[in-house]
């Protein structure tokens, strides 16, 4: 077994390892390939690899958290391993060597996604589980109808948008998210890599909903070929009960199946009751639970 620093042309096999360990997770090759050649600008985003036999077997990333105003805040995604490589020690060497990287960033508190079947794992080396996050699909052939927008209120594709207002919404939808720590420091530099730049950003399918002229709400899609992820769906609090948020990713299901998107995914914390319920209408079905873990360094 090897652990080392992940390089763009390791993509593949960590998209294909992905998928096989998250079925539910949409990110191509070619924008993992960029994740790697371009790193997001947060301060030492850093992935690593385990590697046997030139497979790779395993994948972690860590960084410090530029998106909430929580100081020494910091996070591992994604630790997982090949199923026939488990119970070998690839997961605590990738744990290791991610912590290691963290630290001298001043990390002292480390938040990581786990599956339920880890959690052993993960307490056993410091880390207690905080949320849970769920995962849904939805077939888009069966998509609900589309309502009429209301007067005054205006179905957009974000294609249309000055970036730069969307990225001012986005920041007023997600400052009261549920979540471990808020996010609430969200620099339009970084937005700009991990939304707007996305190589997997469907601008076309994405949708906004306009009232009298105001981003009011919005839905982002992500898509790698005929699946694609709800990245946000969220509404500026002003605007809030009117049921924009439901509108704007009606629209957003129904481009993206119009353009050959067949299955959607997408996730929520467990205590977003009102995107949870918009999920249920619109007919999405519980495929997978993740949790938050939270560990302190030392």
């Amino acid at each position: 077994m090897r652990i080392r620093v992940a390089q763009p042309d390791d993509a593949p096999g960590v998209v294909a390892l992905r998928t096989l360990v998250y079925p539910y997770l949409v990110r191509g090759v070619e924008s993992t390939r960029k994740m790697l050649a371009e790193p997001p600008p947060e301060e030492g985003w850093t992935a690593f690899v385990a590697e046997v036999d030139a497979q790779v077997v395993g994948w972690v990333s860590a960084q410090r958290a530029g998106w909430t105003s929580t100081p020494d805040f910091g996070e591992l995604n994604l630790l997982h391993v090949h199923p026939e490589h488990r119970r070998r020690g690839v997961g605590t060497a990738l744990l290791t060597v991610a912590t290691d990287h963290l630290r001298p960033l001043g990390i002292r508190r480390v938040r990581a996604m786990v599956l339920p079947d880890g959690l052993p794992f993960a307490r056993r080396h410091g880390y207690e589980p905080s949320r849970e996050v769920r995962y849904s699909a939805l077939e888009l052939n069966t998509t609900p109808a589309l309502p009429e927008p209301p007067p005054g209120v205006r179905l957009r594709p974000i294609a249309d948008l000055d970036p730069r207002l969307l990225y001012e919404a986005d920041v007023a939808a997600a400052a009261d998210e549920p979540g471990d720590v808020p996010v609430d420091a969200i620099s339009y530099e970084s937005w700009q890599y991990d939304v707007w730049n996305s190589l997997g950003l469907d601008k076309a399918s994405s949708t906004v909903v306009e009232v009298d002229g105001e981003i009011a709400a919005f839905s982002l899609v992500k898509r790698d070929g005929d699946r694609m992820w709800s990245d946000f769906t969220g509404t500026v609090p002003a605007y809030r009960g009117r049921g924009l948020a439901r509108l704007a990713k009606t629209a957003a299901l129904h481009r993206a199946a119009a353009d050959g998107v067949r299955t959607a995914y997408t996730s929520n914390d467990e205590a977003n009751g009102p995107m949870l319920a918009i999920n249920t209408r619109l007919g999405y079905r519980p495929v997978a639970a993740q949790w938050t873990c939270l560990a302190d360094l030392t």
